[in-house]
């Protein structure tokens, strides 16, 4: 028997057949494991990347246009409590912490969002481990919006009476006796009132474009708005008649923009009451800008509704005709033809001391300069305002009227828009272009 016993040890020595399911059995453990290990991993993944997707959202929801108007505070608790109500339906893991950082800067709104959560293993457990901790951060980032007041300060002198396209000045310069441009609104008799003359042959006046191009700038301020109320926006002119020249308010500032856009339908030529009243000074831009520098409260940086930036948009042919001694080129002595009394009348470019004074207040100013067209049958032109106009039949690279325009406005806020381009979108362009320039400069 103890042979028996001693030869059978010795055959199961020897056998070996059950060396793979032993072997099988030895490392079937770790490989249970990493089975399991990876099969964890890759729904870890997978929830971290449900999370981020969460966090990017819960960021971006607090520097959109419609949250722009919100605190930093608030804007805080916004994006945590948005990321809590997309995580509530993971359906594996579990968030434990969330928390946000909105900071609002001078140059822009920043957003940070950042989580830890966990998830359960299932056969990463049986080598003890229970969770796969995961963690995300995703970061936002959108500019402030620039809060700013515009004040529209529209020329509508005579002068403004030109036709607006050179076929507008045809029609006229053709239809009058002493062939004029102007389409001059004087409230005496006909053959006197070339306004209504040029209403009955449908010419087109610089000032009707100046008008209309002035009320579609307040849609487009409008739809180009970040956060509401933006913008504001007032419209100022000359004077609706010569015998009370000087700054008006058409539509007093307002962040009701269409509003504005309708009591803008009022800006018209300014009314004479006879030929050569008050010896044709209606065009005073040293006491009507002096006005309106007064008129522009202290301007702030654009940060907030409180302080908003200040922009004076001037839209004018450049040309003054004032009753002034004091005058950049050319005086002449005239008289009123009625009263008899008598003025020293300034032709000349604009003076810029006084857009350098509203300047150096923080006061941007945005100039549309309406080109001063050569008038070559208009004797006066020719003789007074053609020299400084760059004749003989100016206008010209050299004028300069044109050159004082650019001179009186803030760096990369000046266009010349001549008849045959479009008032409208070269003042929109204008537009667009101040207010993309004060949120680059902050």
């Amino acid at each position: 028997m103890f042979r028996v016993i001693v030869d059978l040890a010795r055959s199961f020595l020897r056998d070996r057949r059950g060396n793979m399911a032993i072997t099988f059995a030895i490392v079937s453990v770790p490989l249970v494991v990493s089975a399991g290990a990876a099969v964890d991993y890759s729904m870890a993944n997978r929830a971290k990347a449900t999370l981020d997707s969460y966090a990017d959202a819960a960021a971006l929801s607090v520097v959109n246009i419609n949250a722009m108007s919100m605190s930093a505070s608030a804007a805080q608790t916004s994006a945590i409590n948005f990321f809590k109500a997309q995580s509530a339906t993971l359906k594996r893991g579990s968030v434990g912490t969330v928390s946000a950082t909105v900071t609002d800067t001078s140059s822009g709104r920043t957003a940070v969002v950042s989580y830890a959560a966990s998830v359960q293993t299932t056969l990463a457990s049986v080598a003890g481990i229970n969770k796969i901790n995961i963690s995300g951060q995703s970061t936002a980032k959108s500019a402030l919006p620039t809060y700013m007041d515009f004040y529209m300060l529209l020329d509508n002198t005579p002068s403004m009476g030109v036709g607006a396209t050179s076929s507008d000045i045809t029609t006229m310069v053709n239809n009058t006796s002493d062939q004029c441009a102007f389409a001059c609104h004087q409230l005496d008799s006909s053959p006197n009132d070339y306004y209504g003359l040029a209403k009955s042959l449908g010419v087109t006046m610089r000032i009707d474009v100046v008008r209309s191009a002035t009320q579609q700038l307040m849609d487009t301020a409008n739809s180009s708005q970040v956060v509401s109320n933006q913008f504001r926006a007032g419209v100022y002119t000359f004077g609706a008649k010569a015998e009370t020249m000087g700054l008006t308010k058409v539509a007093s500032l307002s962040s009701n923009l269409s509003n504005v856009k309708s009591q803008a339908n009022a800006v018209d030529l300014m009314t004479v009451p006879y030929q050569n009243y008050a010896s044709d000074t209606d065009t005073n831009f040293d006491t009507v800008l002096a006005a309106m520098n007064n008129e522009i409260g202290t301007p702030g940086d654009g940060s907030t509704p409180g302080k908003p930036q200040k922009v004076l948009f001037f839209v004018s042919d450049g040309v003054q005709d004032a009753a002034t001694s004091s005058c950049l080129k050319t005086t002449v002595q005239g008289q009123d033809p009625q009263t008899g009394t008598k003025y020293t009348r300034c032709q000349s470019p604009l003076n810029t001391a006084t857009c350098t004074t509203i300047k150096s207040r923080g006061i941007k100013i945005a100039v549309l300069y309406t080109t001063y067209l050569a008038l070559p049958t208009n004797g006066w032109y020719m003789s007074w305002i053609d020299p400084f106009n760059a004749g003989p039949y100016g206008p010209s690279p050299n004028s300069e009227i044109a050159k004082n325009m650019e001179s009186c406005a803030s760096p990369g806020l000046y266009f010349e828009v001549s008849p045959t381009q479009g008032i409208s979108d070269a003042m929109t362009a204008l537009f667009l272009k101040a207010s993309q320039q004060a949120r680059i400069s902050k």
